[in-house]
Formats: structure tokens, C-alpha cells, sequence
């Protein structure tokens, strides 16, 4: 890295005397603090993980629960979605963080971003496994009872095998913002990759590359899933057109 200072000197656009918030030095600077970046998105990663285990288990139990004959079982996962969906994410996180502690629930930062941003998208997962299921031809219900299924039964091995190709492309989508939305933990003093980004900004006033290296992070996880979902639903149109 110093071979490349010197190369840049030299050809006039590096100056450690700039103050421009893109100045070059800036950016060298931030790469040489590059671990501290990396830390916090190893941190926002295994938020992602298990908060996305969350999501999905309620989300499949949710959607499973609205789809029911049961009328208080659906009537509970309305509840479930509607709270969660129309009420934000920080305002969650708030009263998971200052809120149980009065009810005298004691959580770390690492379980309050787990199960704040899991139970959050569980809604969203909810929504969309209700989706795949109600996709599903209604003659695969009627023909799996007249084969003596039970509900459960129909459910584990015909309707939720076929829904789990529908919902593949939406439920990438879901990762993609649930990884997004783990910034959140910064307003409570996280530990995540934007929280790293802004701790790092404010002590070396390197604003600008700080947060251009949040992004890049971001978007190495981001857009290979965004990718993916893409692709797959294109699969799957052409899947269904050549019927």
C-alpha cells in the first residue's frame, strides 16, 4: 500500500493535505483500518443468520396458521402480521432495548438484533408463505383429503414442497432486506457494520470512503441474492410458459 502512496504522489492525486471528503488519503485510510469494518460484518452476518432462522420458522408456522380452518389460529397470525408490519422496525428494537428492562428482561445487543429483526420479517415471511400456499391448485387439497390426508399431512408432504419453489424468489428478497435492516442496531449502540462505519467516521472524520465501504459490503452479500431471485423467477416463467 505504501508502493501505491508513492505512485500516487508522484503522479499528483495523492495529497495528505486535502480536505475534500473524496480526497484519495482518505480511502487509504480506511483500508488500513479495514478490520474494523470486517468485524462488524461478521457481526451483521450472524445477526443475519439467525435472525433470518427466526423469520423463517414463524413466518412458515404463520403462514401455515392463516391458511388453517381454525378461525382463532388465523385470527392470531393476523394479529402477529398486522403488529409487526405496520408498526417500524426501530420503534421495535426500542422497546426490546428499553422497554424489557423495566419488566425487568435483561437481553444483550445480539439477542434484541436477533429476535427484534427475525420476529419483523417473520410478518413479512408469513405473508408470503400464505401466498405460496394459496397459489397452490385448491384440487391438490381436495384430492390429498379424498386420499384420507390429514391437514398436517397435507401440508408436510404435498402443498408446502410445491410452495417452497413458489416463494423462493420473494423469500430472497426477505434476506435482502432483512441483512439491510440489521443497520438498525446502530441506534442502540450495535456493533453491526454500519455501526463500525459510523464509529470509524467519527473518529477519523472519513465520512465519505467510511460509508462508500459499508455499502460495498453490503452489496457483495446483496446483490448476489437479488441475483439470484431474479434469475430464479425468470426460471420459473419460462417453467410455466413451456406448459
Amino acid at each position: 500500500m505504501d508502493g501505491l502512496k508513492e505512485l500516487f504522489t508522484a503522479w499528483g492525486i495523492y495529497d495528505e493535505d486535502s480536505i475534500s471528503p473524496f480526497a484519495l488519503w482518505k480511502f487509504f485510510d480506511t483500508l488500513e483500518h479495514t478490520q474494523m469494518f470486517i468485524d462488524g460484518f461478521l457481526y451483521t452476518l450472524s445477526v443475519s443468520v439467525f435472525a433470518l432462522t427466526i423469520a423463517v420458522v414463524f413466518g412458515t408456522i404463520g403462514g401455515v396458521m392463516a391458511t388453517s380452518k381454525i378461525t382463532v389460529l388465523r385470527a392470531y397470525t393476523r394479529i402477529y402480521v398486522e403488529l409487526f408490519q405496520n408498526t417500524p422496525l426501530v420503534i421495535q428494537i426500542f422497546f426490546l432495548y428499553y422497554g424489557l428492562p423495566h419488566l425487568d428482561i435483561h437481553l444483550d445487543l445480539f439477542t434484541i438484533g436477533v429476535l427484534g429483526i427475525g420476529a419483523y420479517h417473520g410478518a413479512y415471511v408469513s405473508e408470503v408463505v400464505r401466498s405460496g400456499i394459496l397459489s397452490v391448485p385448491r384440487g391438490q387439497f381436495e384430492a390429498s383429503a379424498a386420499q384420507g390426508f390429514t391437514y398436517t399431512q397435507q401440508m408436510r408432504y404435498i402443498i408446502i414442497p410445491q410452495t417452497i419453489k413458489i416463494i423462493l424468489p420473494p423469500m430472497s428478497n426477505q434476506m435482502i432486506n432483512l441483512i439491510k435492516n440489521t443497520s438498525v442496531l446502530l441506534i442502540v449502540g450495535g456493533v453491526e457494520l454500519m455501526s463500525s462505519a459510523d464509529s470509524y467516521a467519527a473518529d477519523y472524520g472519513n465520512y465519505a470512503p467510511a460509508y462508500i465501504f459499508a455499502a460495498f459490503l453490503y452489496f457483495s452479500v446483496c446483490y448476489p441474492l437479488a441475483y439470484f431471485a431474479k434469475f430464479y423467477e425468470e426460471k420459473l416463467k419460462k417453467a410455466h410458459l413451456a406448459r
